[in-house]
């Protein structure tokens, strides 16, 4: 019974909290410092014609936008020349439910993906070796591919229910290549049951496969760019532009979350969790970031930070709900020319990025004009010349590029700096941001 009274005053000290937190960082924000509260538009770089363009002033129709719940069908496909030794349910575990639990905690719950799939495996007309699959795939082998694959499916798939499309091959047929696992594009859409499918992902993963393979291949499905960089010869690092920072560079990141600008472009940030920040002065503007994938009661590392080099987990010493934490400010931008933009973010162990390696503020480039696999978003780092967690991070010298605790930061050639003043007891993040000028 004295339980179930102090539950309504343990609720009411809460809801002050979050209240307080969150007048608090609306207040840090007014101002001549920042654009108008909540006013993004400065700030939100001009979709381009570029493949998969970091432009998110619109949102490309051609796309599924994920703010909703979108259900995906999983076809799966065997071979005359190979009896498969593994069973539709064995694959779809490899994958789900881990790819929907990342893409909530990615969106703070606002999506869901629904996987749907089928009990049984449809057999192609012809043997795997005969579609020559390899990554670099050659047009007209991929078409037959496709065009077979669509045409078992249709007998039993109703592909007007779905918004998005798994073609699974059997990972144990000779013919099919790891390494060409890809999202299709199609310029001449499939047509089946009333629908047009303008994209495919084709997956041709081992058993068991690369981790969230299929949510960066997702991510392409709304309209993410790649954000490795592919060596012209095939070697040398591919990691050189954002290292372990976002799932559409490497899916073996120790902190993959997307990054806020790919949130502000998915829908899954209020504009009021977005601060465009310009004509501060030498002054600069004081913000509250609050982490990026702490979402409401998620637990965060509150007060001081953990020593630098340590790996957090949610259930670590120090780790405790963050009150308030959730719904602040995610997200500060800089515009730094017509089609480029600075973007500042809390990063740490929490979320997603559990594993992250160092936690702190950090900093990246955005270029709308800039093709995917081209470097549209590069991480600066804010320590060039030290390297971190080379046993785990898929590029060290970029694992411990947050701006720490009590440490300020310009990016080179824009002028901007950045210093990280404290932290709150909720576990959010004070900084200080002056754009150059």
């Amino acid at each position: 019974m004295g339980r179930l009274r102090e539950w309504p005053r343990l609720r009411t000290v809460a809801a002050l909290f979050t209240t307080m937190s969150a007048l608090t960082a609306t207040s840090l924000v007014a101002g001549p410092s920042v654009a108008e509260p909540f006013d993004t538009a400065a700030c939100a770089l001009e979709r381009t014609e570029a493949h998969h363009s970091e432009g998110l002033d619109t949102w490309n129709a051609a796309y599924p936008r994920p703010t909703r719940g979108l259900d995906a069908v999983m076809v799966f496909l065997s071979f005359p020349d190979a009896p498969p030794r593994t069973t539709p349910a064995e694959l779809t575990a490899d994958h789900f439910p881990a790819t929907t639990h990342f893409f909530e905690r990615a969106s703070y719950g606002r999506f869901t993906l629904r996987p749907h799939p089928l009990p049984n495996w449809l057999r192609m007309p012809r043997p795997s070796t005969a579609y020559a699959i390899q990554r670099d795939w050659d047009m007209n082998d991929r078409a037959a591919y496709l065009r077979d694959a669509l045409a078992v499916a249709d007998r039993e798939v109703d592909f007007s229910r779905y918004d998005v499309v798994y073609f699974v091959a059997d990972p144990d047929a000779p013919g099919v290549d790891s390494d060409a696992t890809k999202v299709v594009n199609l310029e001449s859409p499939l047509r089946a049951d009333g629908k047009d499918i303008r994209r495919v992902v084709t997956v041709f993963e081992n058993h068991p496969p690369d981790r969230l393979v299929l949510a960066h291949e997702t991510g392409h499905v709304f309209d993410l760019p790649d954000l490795y960089h592919r060596p012209m010869d095939g070697k040398g690092d591919w990691d050189t532009y954002v290292g372990d920072w976002d799932l559409m560079g490497s899916q073996f990141g120790m902190a993959p979350d997307l990054f806020g600008w790919h949130k502000w472009k998915l829908g899954w940030l209020d504009p009021r969790q977005v601060v465009c920040v310009r004509g501060a002065g030498a002054a600069g503007v004081r913000l509250t970031l609050e982490p990026l994938a702490a979402g409401p009661g998620a637990p965060v590392a509150a007060g001081a930070p953990a020593a630098i080099g340590s790996v957090g987990s949610p259930g670590a010493v120090g780790a405790v709900p963050g009150f308030g934490l959730g719904n602040g400010i995610k997200l500060a931008v800089v515009r730094t020319g017509p089609e480029s933009a600075l973007a500042f973010e809390v990063r740490g162990p929490v979320g997603n990025d559990t594993q992250a390696c160092r936690q702190g503020v950090l900093v990246y480039r955005v270029r709308s004009q800039t093709e995917s696999g081209g470097g549209p978003v590069e991480v600066v780092d804010a320590h060039p010349r030290t390297e971190a967690c080379w046993e785990e991070s898929v590029y060290p010298p970029l694992a411990d590029a947050p701006v720490g605790l009590g440490e300020s930061f310009t990016v080179p050639g824009e002028g901007v700096r950045v210093e990280v003043e404290g932290r709150t007891a909720s576990g959010a993040w004070t900084v200080k941001i002056a754009p150059a000028g």
